[in-house]
């Protein structure tokens, strides 16, 4: 059966909530703290508060296999498991959500269960199920029908119901690219339009609330950056990647994408971006903004979390104009929220030693144990192994069937 979704943002489609903040840049404020991190050739993106000169352009163990990075946790997660009598309990931290958001999550019911307060401030969409091989056209109508009814239009971002670490996400900014798109994504599976959010700022904030208590607090605010490279009318796009003194020691996050402009010599300073999607992983620069947390902005998360039922522990993924709105918790426009898989992303700032990575993330894990403990102990009931297994293992069979991401 198919399912269409729907969802209309009070206010204006900027995605900024009526009477509010509408500037398209950051305030003078930050961009005096201006980055100069350019190569001979290049150059990233200038006008970010805290994407500064570092002591390092990558750290020492941020594209580090997953599986040896990780492997500490899944030690720590063990001990966890043996301290709280099961290894599932996190499945629980949020007992609203799917397997507590560790993994499988439909983002439309995440969107839904926001009561309509909670929904002024996510980014407006709809979603349809894709149909079968040949209703290619037929769903673009659909979709775009649905788009219209509600108000919006081009450009999009369109990205599936069920994913994570920017997994065929993309911006969709006409109808080929819509058609492009739709044809590409797996049959039967259902996808988001969601209007695009084209601030310069983008965060995850990290939210923690222990069951029973009031009184919720940020955990870790991450600034996101996209990395760009400046041409200089002579090399290829495929040079200037491989040149860069980052995106040069991972190229293999970038060139497939834009393997179709590789060889393209950009004019002389034109800036290109090489990734859309605010995913460490994809590429995106990550940098720890933890100073920039202020009780207004605290308060302003900690009501936006009680308008999801049950919601203690996950993360905001925010777009924003302006950090000083930011900070005053106004200006901002949600794109997604996660649950217990989230993870505090801070970490990935170049300037994080490996010491304090693991510290941040060991203490993430045990409180992930700990509220779904405190819910165990109020009737909820671990979901079983063979069930999360399940979960986890469709969400990869999907991944890897997805339009590749921008």
């Amino acid at each position: 059966m198919k399912r269409d979704s729907v969802l209309r943002l009070s206010g204006n489609k900027s995605g900024s909530v009526a009477g509010e903040s509408k500037a398209a840049s950051y305030d003078p404020l930050l961009r005096k703290a201006g980055a100069q991190m350019d190569g001979a050739r290049t150059s990233l993106l200038l006008r970010s508060p805290t994407l500064h000169k570092t002591r390092r352009i990558c750290s020492r163990f941020e594209f580090w296999p997953g599986f040896v990075f990780y492997a500490p946790i899944f030690l720590y997660w063990a001990w966890q498991g043996l301290l709280h009598r099961s290894l599932t309990v996190p499945t629980i931290a949020n007992p609203s959500m799917e397997y507590g958001g560790l993994c499988g999550e439909s983002k439309v019911r995440l969107f839904e269960n926001m009561n309509p307060k909670g929904r002024r401030w996510l980014a407006p969409y709809v979603s349809i199920t894709r149909g079968g091989p040949n209703e290619t056209d037929h769903d673009v109508r659909r979709v775009l029908s649905l788009a219209g009814k509600e108000g919006l239009n081009f450009p999009f971002v369109a990205k599936p119901d069920i994913g994570c670490q920017g997994a065929g996400v993309r911006v969709v900014r006409d109808m080929p690219e819509l058609r492009g798109y739709v044809e590409a994504f797996p049959h039967q599976e259902a996808f988001l339009l969601q209007q695009l959010i084209d601030h310069e700022g983008e965060a995850g904030i990290f939210y923690l609330r222990r069951p029973g208590e009031e009184i919720g607090s940020i955990f870790s605010l991450t600034l996101k950056f996209s990395p760009y490279v400046r041409g200089d009318g002579v090399s290829s796009l495929e040079q200037l990647i491989r040149d860069d003194p980052r995106a040069g020691r991972v190229p293999h996050l970038y060139l497939p994408r834009l393997q179709d402009r590789l060889n393209w010599i950009p004019s002389r300073d034109e800036k290109i971006r090489l990734v859309f999607v605010g995913n460490h992983c994809k590429g995106s620069i990550f940098r720890n903004g933890c100073e920039f947390i202020t009780p207004a902005l605290t308060r302003r998360i900690d009501d936006l979390a009680k308008t999801i039922p049950d919601f203690y522990f996950g993360r905001f993924d925010v777009r924003f104009s302006s950090l000083a709105q930011l900070q005053l918790g106004k200006g901002f426009t949600v794109i997604e929220y996660n649950g217990g898989g989230s993870e505090a992303t801070h970490i990935w700032d170049a300037d994080t030693p490996l010491s304090a990575a693991y510290r941040d993330l060991f203490r993430q894990v045990r409180l992930l144990f700990e509220f779904g403990a405190a819910n165990r102990s109020n009737g909820h009931k671990p979901a079983p192994w063979h069930q999360i297994l399940g979960a986890w293992y469709r969400e990869g069979r999907l991944k890897r069937r997805y339009p590749i991401n921008q």
